[in-house]
């Protein structure tokens, strides 16, 4: 696999895993703490195709991730790489819910700003954003790890 698609790959694995594990678990603190009145994971199907809500948002993290794939060399450039993961995680994905995904579904840009809702929806996207970085890097090390224990084992 070349080193783009690779990219790419992780980049979208990483948005993924990222929803399901960090988001998910930061919604399962967050419900236990009574701060969210139900789980984050869902397996209610949503329209149009009827996949379950956790994995529909699944693919779109893994989208985002894409970008983030991206954007990832610039980011550790200029804020290293977690906190580049956190800048993107609140920069991009949560402008784009308040500012076009909340407006598309009828709830008027950021959904109304509900005070109590804001921290929550930030946090939501700044873990996410960590959470890309950290499985990025490491797919990343993986792959360069596979690749060196390859090029040994045809050496020698």
């Amino acid at each position: 696999m070349s080193s783009t698609a690779t990219r790419l790959w992780f980049g979208f694995l990483a948005g993924f895993l990222s929803h399901l594990i960090f988001q998910g678990g930061f919604g399962g603190i967050l419900y236990a703490a009574h701060l969210l009145p139900t789980l984050p994971w869902s397996l209610a199907s949503v329209p149009p195709l009827g996949v379950p809500k956790s994995l529909s948002l699944g693919f779109w993290a893994g989208l985002w991730g894409l970008l983030y794939a991206v954007l990832e060399r610039r980011l550790t450039v200029l804020h290293a790489w977690w906190s580049g993961g956190l800048v993107f995680g609140v920069a991009l994905p949560l402008v784009a819910y308040w500012f076009i995904v909340l407006p598309l579904k009828g709830a008027g840009i950021g959904g109304g700003f509900h005070l109590a809702m804001v921290p929550i929806e930030v946090g939501f996207h700044a873990v996410f954003g960590i959470g890309v970085a950290i499985l990025f890097r490491f797919g990343l090390a993986l792959v360069r790890r596979w690749g060196r224990a390859q090029s040994e084992m045809l050496r020698g």
